[in-house]
């Protein structure tokens, strides 16, 4: 897994995708070997005023299983040089992943001719008018095609490295890590963009233990006076910082971590739809099911199915 960098380059995504595909410890199987280039190997400039002192060049990119193209805030101009090379990499069966303004790259290259790219709101108009064959959406967090993948903005680019592990090496390993760095549940690419409040990214030290609780009592019945309990807040104050922190409220918080590790039981696990809904909290499987469907679109047994076709 190469990362590229640039001038002026944002440091938040690099670190992202590095506590996603780095190393975690003896613990946790490491499948992504973490590595970084540029255009030229040397100090890179990062908008923390220290730089980045990168050691690998483009020939990176043709070691590369996945590319992620962090984005930088030097503006959407890029050599001749660095386009073929991502092309070049798309051609060998390597996956785009591009990150805010990283988009501008397979776009120039050409691999999103036809298709809808995720883009920040701030850039909208200005990718829209070097780029009209391409479907600039703004209202999603990330659209993903395989081959190409682009996120609107910096703070998802948790989310797509999470759901690329879980894709390819399933729910519990993308949950074990995530838990690291205490990320908030995946969010789907389809989930509306909303500048305005928090991103996902490591949780506020003032919830974290909380959080933690929550996650190893989720077969409780917890109610906001149970968490608000734990913490010493009332109900109000704490469904405030909730939401001024993560940007959701401490019900939708819960809600999203029992459909995570629901999906990670039935992707890992045969147990029972019935056993699962009490494990994550669901208390009968009518339940689950509905709360499964309406945050998914689909039923547990047809999600198991993609991931377990022999259980």
């Amino acid at each position: 897994m190469v990362t590229f960098v640039s001038p002026l380059q944002e440091l938040y995504t690099v670190t992202c995708a590095s506590a996603v595909f780095g190393y975690h410890g003896p613990d946790i199987p490491q499948h992504y070997d973490f590595q970084v280039c540029a255009e030229r190997p040397g100090p890179v400039a990062t908008t923390v005023g220290a730089d980045l002192l990168v050691e690998r060049g483009l020939e990176a990119m043709e070691e590369a299983d996945t590319l992620l193209i962090a984005g930088w805030c030097g503006g959407p101009d890029v050599s001749v040089e660095v386009v073929e090379a991502v092309r070049a990499a798309h051609g060998r069966g390597t996956r785009i992943v591009a990150i805010c303004s990283g988009v501008y790259l397979p776009a120039a290259a050409g691999l999103l001719d036809g298709r809808t790219a995720a883009i920040h709101w701030d850039l909208t108009a200005d990718f829209a008018r070097r780029f009209p064959r391409i479907r600039a959406d703004k209202s999603v967090l990330y659209v993903d095609h395989r081959d190409v993948a682009t996120a609107g903005a910096s703070g998802t680019t948790i989310d797509l490295c999470l759901g690329q592990v879980r894709r390819e090496h399933g729910a519990a390993l993308a949950m074990r890590i995530g838990r690291q760095f205490s990320a908030p549940p995946h969010r789907e690419g389809c989930q509306r963009q909303y500048p305005e409040l928090p991103t996902a990214g490591p949780v506020p030290d003032s919830l974290a233990p909380l959080l933690d609780w929550i996650t190893a009592n989720l077969d409780r019945p917890l109610t906001i006076e149970d968490m608000a309990a734990r913490t010493g807040m009332s109900p109000r104050t704490l469904s405030r910082h909730f939401v001024d922190q993560l940007g959701i409220s401490p019900g939708r918080w819960l809600l999203d971590r029992r459909i995570a590790s629901t999906r990670a039981l039935l992707e890992e696990t045969d147990l029972p739809i019935e056993t699962i809904a009490k494990r994550v909290g669901l208390s009968s499987a009518v339940n689950l099911r509905r709360r499964f469907h309406n945050a998914l679109d689909t039923t547990p047994a047809s999600y198991r199915s993609s991931f377990r076709p022999t259980s």
